[in-house]
């Protein structure tokens, strides 16, 4: 399944290169663990991440959390909390451009029948992050899990 985008390539690389992106991220946590995907497109390629994107303009920050869990999970969540945020200092030597700070949230998925999209090649619960985790996220995960 891919995404619906609300900009092209050229446009998103354009403006994330002058301003800050607002993006949001997902702590999915079980009793297995929490849900990391395998990047496989768009940056940080063959490195784990939690589920997350970018705030679209005028929507709610809740409704980023859960749009973005059916986008690229296909299930509801369930908002726990807020936890911290990440800003990410190594945007811009991954990608290219950009530079993004992002709300994390941890989330209860609704149910298990999980769907992911085409960004993702594979999904996996972890109690600690694998060594190809993206940076700024493991430091997170470690500190606050």
């Amino acid at each position: 399944m891919a995404r619906k985008q609300p900009l092209s390539i050229d446009e998103f690389k354009t403006i994330c290169s002058k301003v800050t992106r607002l993006c949001v991220d997902l702590v999915i946590k079980t009793d297995q663990g929490y849900l990391l995907t395998l990047r496989q497109k768009n940056g940080w390629i063959g490195q784990w991440h939690l589920p997350g994107g970018t705030v679209h303009y005028r929507e709610k920050i809740e409704g980023a959390v859960k749009r973005i869990a059916k986008e690229e999970l296909g299930i509801e969540v369930a908002i726990e909390k807020f936890v911290k945020y990440i800003e990410y200092f190594n945007e811009e030597k991954e990608r290219g451009y950009g530079y993004s700070v992002s709300l994390v949230f941890l989330c209860k998925p609704c149910s298990t029948n999980f769907n992911v999209d085409d960004e993702v090649q594979r999904m996996g619960f972890f109690k600690s992050a694998p060594e190809n985790t993206i940076r700024e996220q493991k430091e997170f995960l470690e500190k606050y899990f």
